[in-house]
């Protein structure tokens, strides 16, 4: 397969002439939402003066490019060949520039297993946890020893948006798990922490407002994301003196210690024992006008358009970069 891209690596672009292709929809559970993020970025991206071709991706390959023209590419795909690296390692194969994380960084932050341990190792709180592989007996035989009644979360190891994702209490696991091993084959069990819901957004170098999520539910699920209503939003809530520092903090050092470039969402819960403890690193998060990286990014002055215009940029940078060596 032939890829037609005008900005290969080594070659200078004219940033006034760039011309972007938007990868969205893809094969994973999160295809409607890449295509909502897709479309939102193209449209951004257009009224900010960039050529935009939308790429919509029906198959785990770059087949979608075959035909395109293109400096470089904005990569809006949610879940598995998305930000699990299989589509950067592509990319990165084809020589062609792209915008966030790479295969290397991506893998780290979609596992949820190995981004505990990366966490960990950075000395950043995380919720005490177990790993079940395919056998449920374990888990309910006693590997998670929990206290009576204690709350547990139980989720994929390897997908986003919520989904398979649930709260129960020992009596409950066992279904829990089902469902989430029916997902991928690896679940992860996890303390419940009580608490406040809060994300940041990394974009560059920069941690952006802390947002506080208040789900009307029982927690921040598919239905609560992504259900207009189901969620109030609250750009930098009051936590208390300097927490919002030390949740923006540990952003960043979740961020750094995944080796994540461009742009992230950092997921967290300001336990009511005062921690922070880092849940999960989205490394291409929802990216509409509504969503939360622009929301946090709005709030200090930086338009949808420009923000998505930045991250392109960045990608460019990287493509300049490389044709200096």
């Amino acid at each position: 397969m032939a890829i037609n891209l005008r900005g290969q690596r080594g070659t200078a672009v004219n940033e006034h002439k760039t011309r972007v292709a938007v990868l969205m929809g893809g094969v994973s559970s999160e295809r409607e939402v890449s295509l909502r993020s897709g479309r939102g970025v193209a449209k951004a991206l257009a009224g900010a003066g960039f050529e935009v071709i939308e790429a919509i991706v029906d198959t785990p390959d770059l087949a979608c490019l075959s035909q395109v023209e293109a400096d470089v590419v904005f990569v809006a795909l949610h879940g598995a060949f998305g930000e699990d690296g299989q589509v950067q390692a592509l990319l990165e194969e084809a020589g062609i520039a792209y915008t966030g994380s790479d295969p290397t960084a991506s893998r780290a932050a979609m596992d949820k297993v190995e981004s505990k341990k990366r966490f960990a190792a950075a000395g950043l709180q995380t919720p005490e946890y177990v790993v079940v592989r395919g056998a449920i007996d374990d888990a309910a035989a006693g590997s998670f020893k929990v206290r009576s009644g204690e709350m547990m979360v139980v989720k994929p190891a390897a997908e986003g948006s919520s989904i398979g994702v649930s709260i129960v209490n020992p009596d409950g696991l066992d279904a829990a798990l089902e469902g989430a091993l029916s997902l991928g084959g690896t679940a992860i069990v996890e303390r419940y922490v009580p608490g406040r819901e809060i994300t940041v957004g990394v974009v560059g170098r920069q941690a952006l407002p802390v947002i506080e999520l208040r789900p009307h539910g029982a927690f921040f699920d598919y239905t609560a994301k992504y259900t207009k209503g189901q969620t109030d939003y609250v750009v930098d809530p009051d936590l208390g003196e300097g927490v919002s520092l030390r949740a923006r903090e540990a952003a960043m050092a979740a961020f750094d210690c995944l080796g994540c470039r461009d742009l992230s969402r950092v997921d967290m819960i300001f336990g009511r024992d005062g921690l922070l403890y880092v849940l999960e690193v989205n490394t291409i998060p929802g990216f509409t006008e509504t969503s939360l990286v622009p929301m946090a990014a709005a709030a200090m002055g930086r338009d949808f358009a420009t923000l998505c215009g930045d991250i392109v940029r960045m990608a460019l940078a990287r493509l300049a970069r490389a044709g200096t060596h």
